[in-house]
């Protein structure tokens, strides 16, 4: 009786370690295993594992995007504008097993490194080329972080400069070089405007000169126009041509003597 009671016992420890032992990992989960202090080539998972503590140790890895803020960091640019600079790294882990083995803490260890190159890489370009040329900027730290992090199986998806922020005077600054821009474009297209009307009536001229009597059909024309609005006021148009020719009858006539 009390060897079939020990054997009932033995049997439902056992059953009870056996269960204990059984982990279940989702399709996101990866669990890299270290038995006896050695690591397993490969990771296990997704699904049921078996875990024989102590004799192993599971470590659960997340393959699912991360995003990792970095905090706001104080930039000086090429052209000596200091500017405030966060930016948002988004990362995924390729590979567990160098994950867990070859560094303590990847998320960590990632932000540091992003914090030295956006503070690196920003204090190489200008001001203009900050603002104009973001997705360059993006694409070279996205490059120099994944060179840094592939050894550690991480992968750096995308690196965005999320926010600049610029003191008060620069703001005014740029608001003003906006404002002259602006004002500059608008004189221009204005004297274009002037220019491209001043040619037209140049070819207009020169057309109602090759037929006289379309002068005359344009003065009939104009006070027509004028008509049209009610006026009490007509005002009738006379040539130039005229006065140039009274003018001349003028000068021909011969003046009197004072005596006479």
């Amino acid at each position: 009786m009390e060897s079939w009671t020990v054997w009932a016992v033995a049997a439902v420890i056992v059953i009870i370690y056996l269960l204990s032992s059984i982990k279940i990992l989702a399709e996101y989960e990866r669990g890299v295993i270290f038995r006896l202090g050695r690591l397993l080539p490969l990771a296990k998972g997704p699904g049921i594992i078996l875990v024989f503590a102590p004799v192993d140790r599971i470590v659960r890895v997340s393959l699912r995007q991360e995003a990792l803020e970095v905090p706001p960091q104080d930039i000086i640019t090429r052209d000596n504008v200091t500017l405030k600079v966060n930016a948002v790294i988004f990362l995924r882990v390729i590979d567990p097993n160098k994950a867990v083995v070859e560094v303590s803490n990847y998320v960590y260890q990632t932000s540091q490194f992003a914090q030295t190159t956006l503070r690196s890489v920003l204090g190489e370009v200008e001001l203009d080329e900050l603002l104009a040329h973001r997705e360059k900027i993006n694409l070279r730290l996205q490059s120099i972080l994944d060179t840094h992090t592939a050894p550690w199986g991480v992968k750096v998806v995308n690196v965005e400069v999320k926010q600049v922020d610029m003191p008060e005077s620069m703001l005014r600054a740029m608001a003003k070089q906006a404002e002259a821009e602006r004002e500059k474009r608008s004189k221009i297209i204005h004297a274009e405007g002037e220019f491209s009307a001043a040619q037209r009536l140049v070819d207009a001229a020169h057309l109602l000169a090759t037929e006289p009597v379309s002068v005359q059909l344009r003065y009939l024309q104009t006070l027509t126009e004028i008509g049209v609005e009610k006026n009490t006021t007509v005002v009738f148009p006379v040539p130039v041509d005229i006065f140039s020719a009274i003018q001349k009858m003028l000068g021909n006539v011969p003046a009197k003597p004072a005596g006479s």
